[in-house]
C-alpha cells in the first residue's frame, strides 16, 4: 500500500536506475548528456615523482639496481603527458624527474672514460637507485606506522566520571 506522499509508480519487474528531481528513472534517457570532465576515474594515485617511478619499476618487475632507462623514461613521459593536459602545476614536478631520467639515459650513451686514479666511473643510475631504495623504505615504514592503533581512528579515550566545581 502506497502512502499519500509516495509518488513512486507501481513497477513490479523494474528497479530504478536513478532518481531525477525525486522521480525514479527506470530507463536511461535517450537525450542524456554527461560532460566529459564529469567522469574522470583515477585508478592509481601517486604521491610524487618517485612514487610513480617506483610504481613503474615494480609493475614491469625491473631490478632497481639495473633499470632499463629507455623503457622507464618512455612510460614515465606517457604518464606526464596525461597529467599535463589536466594540471600543469602538478606536471612540473614530474617533468623535473623526466629531465633527470633523460639526462641519465644520455650519460649512459656516452663512452665510458676511465678516471685518472684508476677507479671505475660511477653508474649514472646509482643516485636514482639510491633515492628509490630510500623512498621505498620510507614508504614501507609509513605503512607499518599506519597499522599501529591511532586515537580517534581505532579507539578513543573514555572518562567515566567528571566533576564540575562551580
Amino acid at each position: 500500500m502506497k502512502s499519500a506522499t509516495d509518488s513512486t509508480p507501481n513497477v513490479l519487474d523494474g528497479v530504478a536506475l536513478a532518481r531525477l528531481y525525486g522521480e525514479p528513472l527506470f530507463t536511461v534517457p535517450s537525450d542524456l548528456y554527461i560532460p566529459p570532465d564529469a567522469l574522470e576515474v583515477f585508478l592509481e594515485a601517486f604521491e610524487g615523482p618517485l612514487d610513480l617511478l617506483l610504481y613503474l619499476i615494480r609493475k614491469q618487475n625491473f631490478n632497481i639496481l639495473d633499470i632499463p632507462m629507455a623503457d622507464l623514461t618512455r612510460q614515465y613521459l606517457v604518464y606526464i603527458e596525461e597529467i599535463r593536459t589536466r594540471n600543469l602545476e602538478l606536471a612540473a614536478e614530474y617533468l623535473l624527474m623526466a629531465a633527470m631520467l633523460i639526462e641519465i639515459k644520455s650519460r649512459m650513451l656516452l663512452p665510458i672514460v676511465a678516471k685518472d686514479d684508476g677507479t671505475e666511473p660511477e653508474d649514472p643510475r646509482a643516485e636514482l637507485a639510491r633515492r628509490l631504495i630510500e623512498y621505498e623504505q620510507m614508504k614501507l615504514a609509513a605503512q607499518e606506522l599506519d597499522k599501529l592503533p591511532l586515537i580517534g581512528r581505532d579507539f578513543g579515550w573514555h572518562t567515566p566520571f567528571t566533576t564540575r566545581w562551580a
